[in-house]
């Protein structure tokens, strides 16, 4: 893996949506920042009436346009262009695999981002490494120093995931803003609402218990990291109704994906697909065990 922020682009509002945050997050990072283009020949009708030096050519003026606007706008910051032809998820999964992170336009409704919505899912569901979506109007406005806001976090104690907490806390660490970190939890389907003070016993216990894994959950990244601010929500309700209400004057949500295959393949999760769907702010897919 090298230290770099790689980014899809292909001219399109939402990529270049994604190349202005990733940008950004190259410059606090301090590394390089990669723009990618990849064409497939079999992605549509227009595609395959074009050959592919044809294609090449579109895509470096392309490339070369947009990496000339980020070297106006951050002057200090490494970039590197690359148009390659080949199958999309193969190539975005493998560039994905080289990177520190790896960003991706999204319109929102049905990922139909800077590929096809199956091609950004796909990827989400292969690679390993942290993907970050972003659409045109996500996120908070940006003041003089950027973007503003606390970083997000979903947590499920039940299977915290290190790697989810350690992308929240470092996020947050470098953006110098706040973390929240919030869990919903539910009673087990068996517990009827006419079970009375039965009801309200178990309810105490399964609340107790989850503010304490909570607890445990965030004990070492406190430690690691206490310089930031830590916000800590843990309420019975809907995850994902949760995360996409916190999304709103939110700088990032982060949400994990347990790395696992189904019956019918790879997959992302409930929680993580709504959430993915709705969050109003940019939202990181971090895979973890």
């Amino acid at each position: 893996m090298s230290r770099t922020v790689t980014v899809g682009f292909d001219g399109s509002r939402e990529s270049l949506a994604a190349v202005d945050w990733a940008a950004r997050e190259a410059v606090c990072r301090a590394v390089p920042l990669r723009l990618l283009q990849v064409w497939s020949k079999d992605d549509g009708r227009r595609a395959r009436l074009v050959a592919p030096a044809t294609a090449r050519g579109w895509g470096e003026r392309a490339l070369g346009t947009a990496e000339r606007r980020l070297r106006r706008r951050h002057p200090g910051l490494l970039t590197e262009t690359q148009w390659v032809c080949g199958d999309p998820v193969e190539e975005l999964c493998a560039a994905a695999d080289e990177a520190e992170l790896l960003v991706l336009g999204s319109r929102g409704l049905g990922l139909a981002g800077f590929l096809a919505g199956s091609v950004s899912l796909a990827v989400l569901t292969r690679t390993r490494r942290p993907v970050v979506l972003v659409r045109p109007h996500n996120g908070p406005t940006a003041g003089e120093d950027g973007p503003v806001g606390e970083v997000v976090v979903g947590l499920d104690v039940s299977a915290p995931g290190d790697e989810v907490l350690a992308f929240g806390f470092a996020a947050a660490d470098r953006y110098g803003c706040g973390l929240r970190v919030l869990h919903t939890w539910a009673l087990p389907a068996l517990y009827g609402a006419d079970m009375g003070a039965a009801l309200q016993l178990v309810w105490a216990e399964v609340a107790q218990d989850a503010r304490r894994a909570l607890d445990e959950a965030l004990a070492p990244w406190t430690e690691k990291y206490p310089g930031v601010s830590v916000v800590r929500e843990c309420h019975e309700g809907r995850p994902a109704q949760d995360l996409a209400e916190a999304s709103r004057g939110a700088r990032l949500v982060v949400v994990g994906r347990r790395n696992r295959r189904a019956r019918i393949g790879t997959h992302i999760g409930a929680v993580t697909h709504a959430v993915i769907h709705h969050s109003l702010a940019p939202v990181t897919v971090v895979p973890h065990d």
